[in-house]
């Protein structure tokens, strides 16, 4: 007598996939618990159940991650910002008061991988590397606002040059990074005064009253380097 072959289905499961934001974490938690970078995709891969065709789907290099970690710092506080119903209806000094209070807010929450990340490298040339991305970003917001500044201006004359005042805007978020690297007060109050008052300084000198702006901002920088 014949007797039916029972079938029994296989249960497959689905592979979660593997983001973006897993290899970036991962990598994070990799450089801060080792307190070194991993010199291998495929060590690293492995060592966080993960394929070199998940970390390659995303990224071509450490190199790459590396910068796209900064990127993404710039992305969320945008991304925050703008949640902010009343943001689209703030003046330009109030959203570069916005961006530069978040942003380091937000470098706050990683303060640990970012000093490994800008510490690790003595070389300025190999930290400026990972800040590409960043400074194209930063410089785009200043040009940004400032271009709606100059749409205001029926004279050609107070019409401000988008090229110096976005790379003046790099330039103070380089020391702003600096100053909240070696802030060691409680809830990095001064690092906040800082932007407050080098936000205000800038817009002050595009704005034609930069005497007392300037005196006073550098008062307070001689006084915090005497401190």
């Amino acid at each position: 007598m014949a007797t039916a072959k029972k079938s029994t289905a296989k249960k497959t499961t689905k592979k979660k996939e593997i983001t973006a934001h897993d290899v970036i974490t991962a990598y994070m938690d990799y450089c801060l618990e080792h307190e070194k970078t991993p010199k291998s995709v495929y060590k690293f891969a492995k060592d966080n159940k993960m394929t070199e065709q998940d970390f390659y789907h995303h990224f071509g290099s450490f190199d790459g991650l590396r910068k796209e970690i900064w990127n993404t710092f710039f992305t969320m506080t945008m991304d925050v910002a703008h949640k902010n119903e009343e943001y689209a209806h703030f003046s330009n000094r109030e959203k570069m008061l916005t961006f530069f209070y978040t942003f380091f807010e937000l470098l706050t929450l990683n303060r640990s991988y970012v000093l490994f990340a800008l510490q690790e490298n003595q070389h300025m040339m190999s930290k400026m590397e990972q800040l590409k991305g960043l400074r194209k970003h930063v410089k785009g917001f200043a040009k940004e606002l400032i271009m709606e500044r100059n749409e205001t201006k029926t004279n050609i004359l107070l019409e401000r040059s988008e090229t110096v005042y976005s790379e003046g805007a790099w330039i103070q978020m380089l020391f702003l990074m600096k100053f909240w690297m070696d802030d060691d007060t409680p809830g990095f109050e001064k690092t906040d005064m800082a932007i407050e008052k080098s936000v205000n300084t800038i817009f002050d000198v595009f704005d034609n009253t930069p005497l007392d702006a300037v005196l006073d901002f550098g008062k307070f920088l001689w006084k915090e380097r005497m401190a």
